[in-house]
């Protein structure tokens, strides 16, 4: 399956325990984490043809993606 694996612990398992101190303790991690997973949902469905979208929007929903898991990695490395 596409996209099973863009979750940020299996991205990033070096920092699954700061990934979950953050989540507890950072309202801005917090937030922007369950936008990334709620973005990364969507992705995978467009990728599973569960849903079907222009390629525009998808290739716009990916990029999003990985806006928002670059700021998460910057936070977590800082």
């Amino acid at each position: 399956m596409y996209g099973e694996h863009h979750d940020l612990v299996h991205e990033f398992p070096e920092y699954k325990d700061k990934i979950h101190e953050m989540k507890m303790n950072n309202h801005h991690f917090a937030r922007l984490f369950d936008e990334y997973h709620e973005v990364n949902k969507e992705v995978v469905r467009m990728e599973q043809a569960i849903e079907t979208v222009e390629d525009s929007v998808a290739e716009e929903m990916k990029l999003k993606r990985l806006h928002l898991k670059d700021e998460l990695y910057s936070m977590l490395k800082a």
